[in-house]
């Protein structure tokens, strides 16, 4: 049998974000993942492998290239594809489109701890950042929150105005400050290295789904925020040692250990206390949420 390759649009015709959201939870009812990244560097040039192995579920090695010079070549600066393998005997099962699982993965981890911890009530959408995650927010939370307005905010204003432009009913936030304050949820996806969302702005009741930082210098919020709210993760393993988001924090002592309340695999307390209460979530986009993605995308293509 010819190892299927999962191109991007194929396989995103086939795929539904409440489903995915689904085959995430089933995921982590299975043992925890172990989980390994892998660096190679030619001057500016990258290779990034990240492995996943998950009893029951099989393995995932996600391979990136990311080459900054491509641009001024009309060519994409990162490339790479995610290859699967049997849980039973190792096999190679597929190769799925990178973007494709990224995609899927990022947004639909976000979308995940916001069906466990926002009100169900919430209405007002707030997307900070007018990025490719911002575009894929708008799909994920429509999803999750029929109904639901959206709002974005951008440092480059003229960013936003583009993003509102292709998405129908998007409106643009000049302030960002007003525009937190009268959010249900923000979600923050951007590449900043220093808090944009600033703890005193948050309103009682409020969701705040942080999703930019990823290396150990970088945070999109502040201590303050951290000090309001309840805390989640989507994974101890890839979010407190590695991420600013909680690494800053936990070694100034701004935050302790003790109030990061839950992962994805303590279901029971992945929960919202009250509808008054400030809920935050880090999303930390490890190797085995590729690896669930990846298996939920071979499972809908198969189908």
């Amino acid at each position: 049998m010819a190892i299927p390759m999962i191109p991007f649009a194929e396989g995103e015709a086939r795929l539904d974000w409440l489903d995915l959201t689904a085959a995430l939870d089933a995921g982590h009812d299975l043992p925890r993942a172990e989980i390994t990244d892998g660096f190679l560097y030619r001057g500016d040039d990258t290779l990034l492998n990240r492995g996943a192995w998950i009893d029951g579920l099989g393995l995932a090695v996600k391979s990136a290239t990311i080459f900054p010079g491509n641009p001024k070549a009309g060519k994409p600066m990162v490339n790479g594809a995610v290859s699967l393998f049997s849980d039973t005997d190792g096999t190679l099962e597929a190769l799925v489109d990178f973007h494709l699982v990224t995609k899927w993965k990022t947004a639909g981890d976000s979308l995940c701890g916001a069906l466990k911890l926002a009100r169900r009530d919430s209405r007002e959408i707030l997307i900070v950042g007018a990025g490719t995650v911002g575009h894929s927010l708008v799909e994920a939370y429509g999803a999750g929150f029929p109904g639901a307005r959206f709002t974005v905010w951008n440092r480059t204003a003229s960013k936003a105005h583009d993003m509102a432009a292709e998405i129908p009913g998007l409106r643009v936030a000049e302030d960002l400050e007003a525009a937190v304050k009268a959010a249900d949820i923000i979600c923050c996806a951007t590449m900043s290295t220093e808090p944009v969302i600033r703890g005193d702005w948050l309103q009682p009741g409020q969701h705040l789904d942080l999703i930019g930082a990823y290396r150990p210098d970088m945070r999109e919020a502040d201590d303050r925020a951290l000090e309001r709210a309840r805390i989640f993760v989507d994974s101890y393993d890839t979010t407190l040692g590695h991420i600013g988001e909680m690494k800053i924090p936990l070694e100034s002592g701004a935050l302790t250990r003790d109030r990061v309340l839950a992962d994805y695999y303590e279901a029971g307390a992945m929960r919202r206390g009250s509808d008054d209460e400030i809920t935050l979530f880090k999303n930390g986009g490890g190797a085995h949420l590729d690896l669930m993605t990846a298996r939920y995308i071979l499972e809908a293509w198969r189908s």
